[in-house]
């Protein structure tokens, strides 16, 4: 975004249950980008709690996801979001006019083993670099 910029882009990544591809996405993207993207995770069936597999890869690279805690979405989130990053959500995730959607085909990392979601890890970086230098 240009430096006189008033607004900063607002991402929303959603799955089904937030607790892992989701967290992982908005915690690379507020570690990357900063101040300049307003960061927000969401699903439309919340897991209680995050993915402990997911928190342990992204704290390997030095962001800490462990605090966060899954939670729906909703029409007022969806409304203040720029961008919308769905994973996995298919047809349960909503879609309103005037946003930008993009999809990302990725594994859930539930139930998968640490090696694994390092690997979904990596790929979730490569998205988000890119993101930015489209976006940003």
């Amino acid at each position: 975004m240009p430096d006189n910029a008033e607004k900063a882009l607002s991402v929303l990544f959603m799955c089904v249950h937030n607790a892992g591809r989701s967290q992982m996405a908005a915690g690379w993207l507020q570690h990357l980008s900063g101040d300049r993207t307003k960061v927000f995770s969401a699903g439309s069936e919340p897991a209680k709690e995050i993915n402990p597999i997911a928190v342990e890869a992204m704290a390997e690279v030095g962001i800490d996801i462990s605090e966060n805690i899954p939670m729906r979405f909703d029409n007022n989130l969806m409304q203040e979001v720029d961008v919308v990053i769905t994973m996995g959500c298919g047809d349960s995730c909503p879609i309103l006019p005037g946003k930008t959607y993009l999809d990302w085909q990725l594994d859930d990392p539930a139930n998968q083993k640490l090696e694994e979601v390092r690997e979904i890890r990596n790929q979730i970086e490569q998205k988000v670099r890119l993101l930015i230098k489209e976006k940003l």
